[in-house]
């Protein structure tokens, strides 16, 4: 495959023809390398992994479902060691590109299935969404990104990192494919919208850059004109504890899921993957706090802020694309801004969904737009809908 942007897995190539006659016929995607292909292996990012997998007996049902509805498969994309940063910087296999953002990162850990859709090698890709993956890279290489309810998808033949957080999301440049690929794997809602109005957290959009809160400014117009108004409101939380919550829990169940094969056999980690790991072991380790109840308190927290309303606004991330090669400090602290914000919706389990929202010295940022959990495919339709004003 002709691949000039890094964002395809150099180990296996793997096309699986879309059924004639489907809602998503004549549309290619790719799947990130952590997706279950029948008779194929899995990388994960890590050659030593890949040197001791075992071809998969099944194909993901996810892959297998937009097969069936006429998508064709074209490859399988880089992902970070072990979908485990939110960087897009493989120690082992290099950067794709982001053509959206020359010179900076694609984002991570989906960066390979970002990189091809904005890219255009791809219509449409998947990736996965544990504390981000998918909604950072979209809004880092101006791209729709989806991650749905948490298990609104089947995450079955899906690499396990977290499983509370863990979700399958996908990639597209136009909404209106974005929600043709909802509408094979999402089902119907489950839910009714009966809010009005769009909420605009002040607390969470103060952690942006000022050059990305204006810039997010049209998108937030056209979102709340949809919606029937704005309300500016606080969430009243501690972000930088509540991205710690969302840490330490994540940490707990890395580790149960990946400590006792990373300690069998002690593979070769890149320097940032291994120090998360050494965090995860730690946190592991440790006494467990009262990290579970502050996440149910806050799910309920949330459930009622989006009682009341139709949606709540969030910028996808808090900066443009960092540089390639950027200092470990500013890494960290791109990571932590983050996931102050990606958070919100991983703990409360809730769809977000971010949108093209303009540029910031030429490069892409996003605004999210956050549902109550089931509502799914009306997020879809909204974020068509606010893009179609843009």
């Amino acid at each position: 495959m002709h691949d000039p942007l890094n964002a395809f897995c150099r180990h296996v190539e793997v096309r699986l023809p879309g059924a004639p006659g489907g809602p998503l016929a004549g549309l290619d995607f790719a799947a990130k390398d952590i997706f279950d292909i029948a008779g194929e292996v899995c990388c994960c990012g890590n050659p030593d992994f890949l040197a001791r997998a075992r071809p998969a007996a099944r194909t993901a049902s996810s892959v297998a479902a937009l097969v069936a509805a006429g998508a064709g498969m074209i490859g399988k994309t880089l992902t970070d060691e072990f979908a485990f940063s939110l960087n897009g910087e493989n120690f082992h296999y290099g950067a794709p590109v982001n053509s959206a953002a020359p010179g900076r990162i694609a984002g991570g850990s989906s960066c390979g299935s970002a990189a091809a859709v904005a890219g255009g090698l791809a219509d449409f890709a998947l990736g996965s969404d544990t504390g981000g993956s998918v909604r950072v890279p979209a809004s880092l290489c101006g791209l729709f990104g989806m991650r749905p309810s948490h298990g609104r998808v089947g995450i079955d033949g899906v690499m396990k990192l977290a499983p509370s957080f863990d979700t399958v999301g996908w990639f597209a440049r136009d909404a209106g494919v974005l929600g043709r690929v909802g509408a094979v794997l999402l089902g119907e809602d489950r839910v009714n919208r009966q809010g009005t109005g769009l909420m605009v957290p002040d607390d969470a959009f103060a952690l942006a850059d000022d050059a990305v809160r204006r810039a997010l400014a049209p998108a937030l117009a056209a979102a709340a004109a949809e919606l029937g108004g704005r309300r500016e409101m606080t969430l009243g939380e501690d972000l930088g504890a509540l991205m710690l919550c969302f840490r330490h829990l994540q940490s707990r169940e890395i580790w149960a899921e990946l400590g006792p094969w990373i300690e069998a056999t002690r593979p070769g980690l890149g320097p940032e993957i291994a120090a998360r790991f050494d965090f995860a072991r730690s946190i592991a380790l440790s006494p467990p706090g009262d990290e579970g109840q502050r996440r149910e308190t806050f799910t309920a927290k949330m459930d009622r802020i989006l009682g009341g309303a139709a949606a709540l606004a969030l910028p996808s991330a808090p900066t443009i694309a960092p540089r390639l090669n950027e200092t470990p400090e500013n890494l960290r602290s791109f990571r932590d801004r983050t996931l102050s914000l990606t958070c919100i919706a991983g703990l409360a389990r809730l769809p977000q969904v971010s949108i093209p929202a303009g540029r910031v010295d030429g490069c892409p940022v996003g605004l999210s737009l956050v549902a109550p959990r089931g509502a799914d495919r009306w997020l879809l339709d909204l974020a068509r809908r606010v893009a179609a004003r843009l």
